[in-house]
């Protein structure tokens, strides 16, 4: 491991010369704040291309091999979207500009605002914030100057099911409220009695994602929803779990008010390492005065400068119109088939809670049986999975199912490539070195509590 480092790679005096002393007619003022000196190490051209070509070649995509994580819809992302979104009139342009010389963009913007409000059923959109949790943050904020412009300042809570994705507790404390779990029942949905039970005029909001993390369908949204506004609250549609239900179903006919959608994952553009995204929130009529970046005095604001990322926009915009909102809806359907034929593949092997419903498009298996017979843990098997080219689906989450293990194979995979999938996940309970895997990595195991509480993020060159 310590090779791959390209300071070790250096050889002294091998590739380096020094410049002149600048001369100048005026001096340059410029404090000299460096306490140490320029710690580059002195490698060839070719030598820096074939390091960083090759720590490349370690980072597993979607254009690797099958990326079935877990409510992170790592779907094939289409070529032709990078193409137009590298186009000089939308690579090379400034937000300041004028206007009337980015009209082209500015009818993308609209365009896409009209295509996910037909999506989805709202009124409008704003496609500022640039991933899924800021758009989370920035429609709680929504919610929250609705309420205050109802001079009803007493609703400090957020009702947040025990299924739900991290961001929303944490969206929910950010935006200075109180999180209440709401318990999940027998079959895995929102308990409604208990959600009846706490709700009062304290509950400014419920927070949900439908299909829910476990990839059921909540049943009884419309009961959820009317019970949520009977009691003063708006219903918040956590939207990562879309790519199920488009051109299906529309979160504005199940009763939600307010939405957040991942353009990084369910229309097509690329996600993961960083960024950028983009999650664009989007309401009802009724509340879009309060929507963030636009020019309504009731609005929450500002949270990002300009349009958003803008050339997510582009990638996006490109992704429904290559489909249509009839082939959003095949998309749906397809994901939802090929979720539904793997974990029928599996359960022989493997055990799936709430097998017997069927599932959305994803579904969670639970190696809590195979921890307490044979050892074998869920973190076992992700790691088993990185020698067959394949990412591990999402670890332990939800934490209502132990030893969780999140399948999401989006529509984008064929039925060979889920076949392989069944295989080896079968192969792997058989395999005598798992506690070992992955072998064909740099490192393999870690011990990941020293790794997250004493990290190492910076290289020191050792005393010589």
């Amino acid at each position: 491991m310590e090779r791959r480092l390209i300071f070790t790679k250096e050889v002294k005096s091998s590739n380096h010369f020094s410049l002149e002393p600048c001369q100048l007619d005026y001096p340059l003022d410029i404090p000299d704040i460096r306490k140490e000196s320029l710690d580059i190490p002195e490698v060839s051209e070719i030598e820096v291309v074939r390091h960083y070509t090759k720590l490349s070649k370690l980072a597993h995509g979607v254009d690797d091999g099958f990326y079935p994580l877990g409510s992170c819809t790592m779907k094939y992302n289409p070529k032709i979207s990078e193409e137009l979104a590298a186009l000089a009139g939308f690579a090379q342009i400034h937000p300041l500009q004028p206007s009337d010389t980015v009209t082209g963009c500015l009818k993308i913007i609209e365009e896409l605002k009209e295509s996910l409000c037909k999506v989805t059923g709202m009124a409008d959109f704003s496609l500022a914030p640039a991933a899924g949790a800021h758009g989370e943050f920035a429609g709680l904020l929504m919610v929250r100057k609705y309420h205050e412009s109802r001079q009803d300042t007493k609703r400090t809570i957020v009702l947040v099911p025990d299924s739900a994705h991290g961001t929303n507790p944490a969206s929910a404390n950010m935006c200075g409220y109180q999180v209440v779990t709401v318990p999940s029942d027998k079959k895995g949905t929102v308990d409604l009695a208990a959600l009846k039970d706490l709700l009062s005029d304290q509950v400014a909001c419920l927070m949900l994602t439908n299909p829910n993390t476990l990839g059921l369908f909540e049943s009884e949204i419309a009961e959820i929803a009317k019970s949520v506004h009977q009691a003063g609250g708006l219903l918040y549609y956590d939207g990562a779990n879309l790519n199920a239900i488009m051109g299906i179903a529309r979160p504005k006919e199940m009763g939600f008010d307010i939405v957040h959608l991942n353009l990084h994952k369910t229309f097509g553009t690329p996600h993961g390492g960083g960024g950028p995204g983009s999650g664009p929130v989007g309401c009802v009529e009724e509340l879009s005065e309060f929507l963030p970046n636009n020019d309504s005095e009731n609005s929450v604001g500002k949270i990002k400068a300009f349009h958003g990322n803008f050339l997510v926009l582009v990638k996006a915009l490109c992704y429904i119109k290559l489909l249509g909102l009839e082939g959003l809806a095949e998309v749906s359907k397809h994901a939802t088939l090929n979720a539904n034929y793997l974990m029928h593949q599996l359960h022989e092997d493997f055990d799936i809670p709430f097998y017997d419903q069927g599932c959305m498009h994803e579904f969670v298996i639970s190696l809590q049986n195979h921890k307490e017979e044979r050892e074998i843990t869920a973190l076992d098997i992700a790691k088993a999975l990185i020698d067959h080219d394949i990412h591990p689906p999402t670890v332990y989450f939800p934490l209502i199912v132990k030893e969780a293990l999140m399948v999401e194979p989006t529509e984008t995979e064929n039925r060979e490539t889920m076949d392989d999938f069944v295989r080896i996940m079968k192969d792997i309970l058989k395999d005598e070195n798992i506690k070992s895997r992955p072998l064909t990595t740099p490192i393999t195991r870690v011990d990941e509590v020293k790794a997250a509480r004493e990290p190492i993020l910076r290289y020191r060159k050792k005393d010589t």
